[in-house]
C-alpha cells in the first residue's frame, strides 16, 4: 500500500513537471555574433537578435528585434579609410487570436526595417488575416498566415549612371502578406528552422527567407548558422535587388 502511495505520489509530480514544461506561457531568446579582423584587411562585424514567443489560452503571440553593423576598410580618392558598410535594424510583432479550434486563429501583423544600404530609407507593413497551424508533432510543425495589409516605404536619394540625382520617394498602397514557419527537431541537439514570407504590392514585393540550422552547447546556450535572403523588386539601378547575409551565432535562452 505504501509503495502504491509513493508511485502514485511520484508519478503525479512527474506529470505536472512535463505539464508545466509544455505550456510554457513565455520564451525568450538572445543571439551575438561578432568578428572582427585586423592586418592587411580590417573589418567589425556584429549581428545581435532577440526573439518571443507567448503561447497563452486564447493567443499566440511572436516578437523579434534583430539589429546588423558592419564596418570595413575601403579605399575612398586612393586613401584607405575604415567607413560603415551595413547598418540595419528590424522589429516585428505577430499576434494570433485563437478560434474554437485551437490551430485556427486571426492574426494581425506589423513590422519596421530601417536599412541604411538598401534602395529605400525606411519601410513598415500591417497586415491581418488567416493564420493556421497545419501540424505539430514531436518532430516537425508548419504553420502558414495570409491576408491584405498596407505598406509604407521611403526610398533613398540616389544618383543614376548619369550622374543624375533621384530624389526620395514615398510609396504606400495595399498589400498581400504571406508567410510561412517550418521547424524540424532533428535530434535532442540539433533544430532546423524556416521562415519565408512576401509582401505584394503595387510597387515593390518584398520577400524574406530566413533558414537556420543550431546545435545546443548545454541547456541554455546554442550555436546557430543562419542564411537571410532580403529581396526587392523595386530598388535603384545602383543598388541590388537581393540582399544575402550569413551568420554564425551564439543563442542563449533566456527562459
Amino acid at each position: 500500500m505504501k509503495k502504491s502511495v509513493l508511485c502514485s505520489v511520484v508519478f503525479c509530480a512527474l506529470s505536472a513537471n512535463v505539464s508545466a514544461e509544455e505550456t510554457k506561457p513565455f520564451t525568450m531568446d538572445g543571439e551575438f555574433g561578432l568578428i572582427v579582423t585586423t592586418g592587411n584587411t580590417e573589418t567589425t562585424s556584429v549581428k545581435g537578435k532577440l526573439s518571443a514567443h507567448q503561447e497563452l489560452e486564447d493567443w499566440s503571440n511572436d516578437f523579434i528585434i534583430e539589429g546588423l553593423y558592419k564596418k570595413d576598410q575601403v579605399t575612398v580618392d586612393e586613401e584607405t579609410v575604415s567607413q560603415t558598410t551595413a547598418q540595419k535594424w528590424f522589429v516585428s510583432g505577430q499576434a494570433n487570436y485563437k478560434l474554437e479550434n485551437p490551430d485556427h486563429r486571426l492574426f494581425g501583423f506589423a513590422s519596421y526595417e530601417d536599412d541604411r544600404f538598401s534602395s529605400y530609407e525606411y519601410q513598415s507593413t500591417i497586415a491581418a488575416g488567416w493564420n493556421q497551424k497545419l501540424w505539430d508533432t514531436d518532430t516537425t510543425s508548419f504553420e502558414y498566415s495570409i491576408g491584405p495589409g498596407y505598406s509604407y516605404a521611403k526610398t533613398e536619394e540616389t544618383v543614376d549612371s548619369n550622374g543624375n540625382i533621384i530624389p526620395s520617394e514615398t510609396e504606400k498602397g495595399l498589400i498581400v502578406r504571406a508567410a510561412m514557419d517550418y521547424q524540424w527537431q532533428i535530434s535532442d541537439t540539433a533544430t532546423f528552422k524556416q521562415l519565408l514570407s512576401t509582401e505584394v504590392g503595387e510597387d515593390n514585393t518584398k520577400s524574406k527567407s530566413v533558414t537556420s540550422l543550431s546545435a545546443k552547447i548545454n541547456g541554455s546556450l546554442s550555436m546557430k548558422f543562419t542564411i537571410t535572403l532580403d529581396h526587392n523588386s523595386d530598388v535603384a539601378e545602383t543598388r541590388e535587388n537581393l540582399d544575402t547575409q550569413s551568420a554564425i551565432t551564439l543563442v542563449y535562452t533566456f527562459f
